[in-house]
């Protein structure tokens, strides 16, 4: 006897199907591998963020390493601009997605949504900071950053 998933009713072994087990053994082993899969290093973390900024298109795509800066507020910042707010509110709605289907993450902390000329994304470990071009400008945080090691990506 098995029970139904939707009753929770006695449901004799014969009356399901064959392929119902197996699909239910394939969701059930999913769903453990899901559980067991180790957490990202802030590197891979870094990496993920990226991959989802050049899906949405992205621009000018840096990623800073502070690790090695004494004060440093978290291990990477990853930085890039969007051509519109529009585009601004999809990469950074992009890398939230993202990082929850394939991390199983959430943000810490997400600020400027509502305007969209900068959007900051706070993983604890990587902070995203996704510009309208004149904000980037204005506030320099590569400059501001300078002794860290920046990375430059492609725009795809």
């Amino acid at each position: 006897m098995s029970n139904c998933l939707l009753s929770r009713a006695p449901v004799p072994q014969q009356a399901l199907p064959q392929c119902s087990a197996s699909l239910i053994n394939h969701v059930h082993l999913s769903t453990q591998v899901k559980f067991k899969q180790k957490p990202l290093t802030a590197e891979e973390l870094a990496d993920l963020i990226i991959e989802s900024i050049q899906e949405i298109k992205g621009k000018n795509i840096v990623k800073l390493d502070l690790r090695r800066l004494e004060d440093a507020p978290t291990d990477f910042f990853v930085i890039c601009e969007g051509t519109s707010t529009t585009q601004v509110r999809g990469i950074a709605g992009n890398v939230q997605r993202e990082l929850k289907t394939k991390a199983w993450l959430n943000a810490d902390h997400v600020e400027g949504e509502k305007n969209a000329l900068w959007v900051c994304i706070d993983y604890f470990s990587v902070v995203v900071h996704v510009f309208m071009p004149e904000t980037r400008m204005f506030y320099e945080l590569e400059d501001l950053w300078g002794d860290a090691t920046i990375t430059q990506y492609d725009s795809l």
